[in-house]
């Protein structure tokens, strides 16, 4: 079916209308920052009337609109614990970017997802999540990337929550075709083509899937427009959507090194006191803990970090160098956490206070995520430091 042929209120936005057996399914392509996209979605289910409405929302994110104190409940302290720092930390950034460019349009951000739900429950037709979970999309780029890709990743988070874009009216048509994470990933996505298989191309495929197989004899599935021709393209493959939810395996060089690194520094150190005596060992010794110990120093220092968690970076850094098991962030992190620990107001104020820089630094939920970011980068880059200072010493 052609999508041009489906094209309603003056050919703007699409409706894409699909079946599957006997079941009638309206894909309805929207802008994640458009009233006019919200209005749409809201005639087209109280026209339909639909037995299901599909929302382009992963289950956590579906709780988060419907649970609007649910930042009462996070326990920084496990975030930190299972690995989870950055995932939050860059899903806190993409909230930012789409907030701000809806206060500039003077709309809610998501509102369309939110006036989807709402007409949902008006009807009392069902709602059923169906995009993956933003944590495994994270987690799938994550994987996928090299090491300097990862830093300018992180680099393209951060310029996302410090720039305001100057978004008007008119470029919502242009806003329409492309997801929110990729418009951040635009730069790093061109290095590595393969990214877009995972941003664009997995989700088409999961979202084709969830909604191909959602409950009801009609269903209205209110999705990004970027995402439209994906699921036709898609609609008549059986996906498996399991497969899509897999995290690859770590690379096993990279798993090598992680080992190998540690080892052949120690075995260096010890080299020189060997080969070069006391001195040459004790100055080796000396530069592997003072570049170690003052960037992360510097990079928890960077985040406001409280000075015993400064301290605890600095100590902690030079052995967590040299063991793959943990990382210097998560000590400091902790220490932050202990030192400073987020209160109610904390909570209940993240979702405004990540709209602005000092929001950032100044909310105790933030600033443990920036301690734990900043501390790591610092450490490794205090590893890179030390080496060339050590053979030179030897």
């Amino acid at each position: 079916m052609d999508l041009k042929n489906q094209m309603e209120n003056g050919g703007t936005d699409p409706v894409l209308r699909l079946r599957s057996g006997d079941r009638e399914i309206l894909i309805v392509g929207t802008a994640h920052v458009s009233r006019h996209s919200a209005e749409l979605v809201a005639r087209t289910i109280e026209f339909e009337k639909p037995d299901t409405v599909c929302v382009e929302l992963c289950d956590s994110r579906y709780q988060a609109i419907s649970q609007k104190d649910r930042w009462r409940n996070m326990d920084i302290v496990k975030v930190i614990k299972e690995k989870k720092t950055f995932l939050l930390l860059a899903n806190l950034l993409l909230a930012s970017f789409q907030k701000r460019i809806a206060r500039q349009l003077d709309v809610q951000p998501g509102q369309e997802m939110i006036q989807a739900i709402d007409s949902a429950k008006t009807l009392n037709a069902a709602v059923c999540p169906v995009d993956r979970d933003i944590r495994i999309t994270l987690s799938r780029t994550w994987r996928m990337m090299r090491f300097r890709d990862k830093i300018k990743l992180f680099v393209e988070f951060i310029g996302s929550a410090f720039q305001t874009p100057n978004i008007r009216q008119e470029d919502i048509e242009r806003m329409k075709q492309e997801d929110a994470l990729e418009s951040i990933l635009a730069d790093v996505e061109k290095e590595l083509p393969a990214l877009r298989d995972i941003l664009i191309d997995e989700r088409d495929q999961y979202l084709a899937q969830k909604i191909r197989t959602a409950p009801g004899k009609k269903i209205v599935a209110v999705v990004g427009a970027g995402h439209v021709p994906g699921i036709q393209k898609y609609w008549h493959q059986d996906i498996d959507t399991a497969r899509l939810e897999v995290l690859p395996p770590k690379g096993k060089l990279n798993k090598a090194l992680k080992w190998i690194l540690p080892a052949a520094i120690l075995m260096f150190i010890v080299g020189g006191f060997y080969a070069g005596g006391f001195h040459t060992g004790a100055d080796m010794v000396k530069w592997w803990f003072l570049a170690n110990g003052i960037l992360a120093g510097a990079g928890a220092m960077a985040a406001f970090a409280h000075p015993l968690t400064i301290i605890s970076a600095v100590l902690a850094a030079p052995l967590t160098s040299l063991n793959p098991m943990i990382a210097a962030g998560w000590v400091s992190g902790l220490v932050e956490a202990v030192f400073r620990k987020p209160r109610v107001k904390d909570l209940e104020s993240l979702a405004e206070d990540i709209l602005s820089i000092k929001g950032f630094w100044r909310n105790k939920v933030t600033r443990i995520l920036l301690v734990v970011v900043f501390t790591n980068l610092g450490s490794a880059l205090g590893t890179f430091v030390a080496i060339p200072l050590m053979v030179k010493a030897f």
